[in-house]
């Protein structure tokens, strides 16, 4: 089977009115094999744009996924009818309004004449992010990543991820490792259930590998395992850098946290689909069987240390239906972390892959123990989809991590997806400092961002460089979760019921020199006020729009009370 693709483009087949955008790939598969399998993308769903600054983490899980099932109910029926009675095998999709089949030349004519599809993509092999090994030396206080990002120090106040939870989709889990068994969530005094706290999806052995079509044992889980287990250790380190801990081994950011896991590849190598899947379990956890799904179950925080790169099967034909699964958790309230990647500091646009390019995505570099960037962590700015956004969105460290790996064994690794779990834990830390936080997604990233240690780099981008902050190297910095607790102790979720969003807008937020204020009314003054009340600026304000120059207040979290000639809006400003 080939994967190595020489064009990466849509054919477009005009259906009552409709535009149906199929993979060349697709074709290129049916013309060498009797069927291919493929992802089908009914479009994406809208979510009501009303203010849910306001609303629980459980409010906002609860809503995204009945609306997603809502969508689904009545966009998939017809579709899934037509595959039933074909018998044609198929997995439907919430999380991204898709589904994946199995289909051939004449099946996909009839799906793209008599059915609404937007998108038609091949389901390709994609792959974990790469890392590097070195010797693991046992050391008896907390790992230098902890230190550096001050974790510890956090530990110290009394926080060290109680009442969140984590999760990972990875190469799998090795959970009876003594140093993250007993964070398990399905783990309470001895007694294990997996029912809503393990996916598995992993049901056939990976094409890419040369022993797939000879003997399915030849993977150590198995397929579609019933209980956590990893096929390659990769998985197991990154959890480790999240919770794990015992008397001699500090090696985790949040010790006190739960996890929760999805196996998404298959000894290193999975699909668009199995990532997919993944996604739509950490919306709403399903029981073993794949029933009752919970949202209310949902985690916290997502770690991702995998990329997708073109050669095995993400392309700009297929980045839709994973940016759409990130979108909707982000709305129900779940950061998604992911590993910036692997392909080098010294190149341009080197975040080039899913999860990592993505707008809602929380992108993650890896720098060394002094701060300066890792040397094969990937920078950008985001050229692959020519939106030139600015990637990563921090740093943290990612050389040298020691962790936990198969058989209780340790493996000291470098690359972006060390540097990712550092972050992962840090948003538990955050959450378990300020509950109220939970869910509140933009809040927890704008946090982690105004606290970061400012980093620059000598490079130029066709014109972008990296010697201001944020910038395509570092982002807004290398995390300090010491001052992001900090800042999330001072944080009080400002009541806005009486005013609508849609009538004051106050931006960019967090700010760097000057803020721009509209309104629907004439406005009369601002006033902004640090952490503890003090009345730091006033600005007399005419008229509906103003800039105010705030380039003169220190880095921190403030808040402001807006006044006009109708109402007064208070909120948080985070200078940066």
């Amino acid at each position: 089977m080939k994967h190595i693709l020489l064009c990466f483009c849509f054919l477009p087949i005009l259906v009552f009115g409709q535009t149906t955008l199929v993979s060349s790939d697709v074709y290129s598969q049916l013309a060498e094999n009797a069927s291919a399998e493929v992802i089908l993308f009914l479009g994406a769903s809208q979510l009501i744009s009303e203010d849910k600054q306001h609303w629980t983490k459980n409010q906002k899980a609860e809503y995204v996924f009945k609306t997603l099932q809502a969508k689904a109910e009545t966009s998939q029926v017809e579709i899934i009818e037509y595959l039933q009675e074909n018998q044609l095998s198929f997995t439907p999709f919430l999380v991204a309004n898709a589904i994946k089949t199995t289909i051939n030349e004449q099946q996909l004519d009839y799906l793209i004449d008599h059915f609404e599809i937007k998108q038609i993509s091949f389901d390709q092999p994609i792959m974990v992010a790469t890392y590097r090994e070195e010797s693991a030396q046992l050391r008896m206080d907390p790992e230098w990543g902890i230190q550096k990002i001050e974790a510890d120090s956090v530990w110290q106040l009394g926080f060290k991820g109680e009442g969140v939870v984590i999760a990972g989709q990875d190469t799998g889990y090795d959970f009876d490792n003594a140093l993250i068994l007993p964070k398990y969530r399905g783990y309470s005094e001895g007694n294990i259930d997996h029912n809503h706290n393990w996916h598995d999806a992993i049901r056939e052995i990976n094409p890419l590998h040369q022993d797939s079509i000879i003997d399915e044992h030849t993977n150590p889980c198995g397929l579609d395992s019933a209980i956590p287990c990893d096929d390659h250790g990769h998985g197991t380190h990154t959890m480790g850098t999240m919770v794990g801990e015992d008397e001699e081994n500090k090696i985790g950011v949040a010790p006190e946290a739960s996890w929760i896991a999805c196996r998404n590849m298959e000894r290193g190598y999975g699909t668009p689909s199995t990532y997919l899947e993944c996604f739509e379990f950490f919306l709403a956890p399903t029981d073993l069987t794949g029933a009752n799904p919970n949202p209310s179950l949902a985690p916290h925080v997502i770690n991702n240390s995998w990329g997708c790169p073109p050669m095995e099967g993400c392309n700009m034909e297929n980045f839709y239906v994973l940016e759409e699964a990130v979108n909707n958790l982000v709305a129900a309230g779940t950061v998604v972390v992911a590993s910036a990647g692997n392909n080098g500091a010294s190149n341009c646009g080197s975040v080039s892959n899913p999860a990592a390019i993505f707008e809602q995505s929380f992108t993650i570099g890896s720098t060394r123990d002094n701060d300066t960037i890792s040397g094969f962590s990937s920078i950008g700015p985001v050229m692959v989809d020519s939106s030139y956004r600015i990637k990563p969105d921090v740093a943290a460290p990612g050389q040298n991590v020691r962790s936990i790996y198969l058989n209780d064994e340790f493996r000291t690794w470098s690359g972006t997806s060390m540097a990712g779990p550092h972050v992962a834990g840090a948003v538990a830390l955050i959450i378990n400092a300020n509950p109220s936080l939970a869910g509140n997604v933009d809040e927890i990233r704008n946090i982690l961002k105004a606290s970061a240690v400012p980093l620059i780099w000598e490079i130029d981008c066709d014109g972008v460089s990296a010697d201001v902050i944020p910038n395509i190297v570092y982002g807004n910095g290398r995390i300090d979760v010491y001052e992001a607790v900090q800042l999330a102790l001072n944080y009080t979720a400002v009541d806005d019921k009486s005013v609508s969003n849609s009538k004051h807008q106050i931006f960019p937020n967090p700010v760097d020199e000057a803020i721009n204020i509209k309104s629907i009314y004439e406005m009369t003054s601002i006033r902004i006020f640090d952490a503890f009340g003090n009345v730091v600026s006033t600005h007399i304000l005419q008229g509906k729009e103003q800039s105010v120059n705030l380039a003169s207040l220190q880095t921190g979290v403030y808040f402001y009370e807006l006044t006009t000639l109708k109402h007064s809006l208070s909120g948080k400003i985070i200078k940066l």
